[in-house]
C-alpha cells in the first residue's frame, strides 16, 4: 500500500515566515508521542533539523519530522488556524480513527 508523506499547507509556511523561524535557525517540527486522552499526541515546536528528519520546505521555511513520527503522520496536512479561542498550527490526521476536543491527542 502506498502512503504518502504529509504535505504542508501555505497558510502554515506564511505563518512559519510571520513569526521569523528560518531567521532563528529553527524548523517547526512535528513529532507524535504517547499520552495523552486518547493515547497519542503531537508535540509542535520550533526546532533544530537533525540528520534523519523528513524536511518540508516551502516559502524559505521548513517543517521536519523525526522518522518514528513519520508512520503516524503518513497523508495528514499540516496547517495554520486562526479562530475566535486563538491561533495554532492543526494537524488534519487520516490516520486518527478518534481525537479529543483539543485536538492535541488522538488515537488509531
Amino acid at each position: 500500500m502506498l502512503t504518502l508523506p504529509p504535505k504542508v499547507t501555505q497558510r502554515a509556511f506564511e505563518r512559519l515566515a510571520e513569526i521569523g523561524a528560518h531567521a532563528q535557525g529553527k524548523s517547526l517540527r512535528i513529532a507524535v508521542e504517547g499520552g495523552g486522552c486518547s493515547g497519542f499526541q503531537y508535540e509542535i515546536e520550533l526546532d533544530e533539523q537533525k540528520p534523519d528528519d523528513l524536511v518540508l520546505s516551502g516559502q524559505g521555511e521548513t517543517v521536519v519530522i523525526d522518522a518514528v513520527s513519520l508512520p503516524f503522520l503518513a497523508s495528514a496536512t499540516i496547517d495554520f488556524s486562526e479562530e475566535l479561542i486563538g491561533a495554532r498550527f492543526v494537524i488534519d490526521n487520516p490516520n486518527a480513527s478518534s481525537s479529543c476536543g483539543c485536538g492535541v491527542s488522538f488515537s488509531m
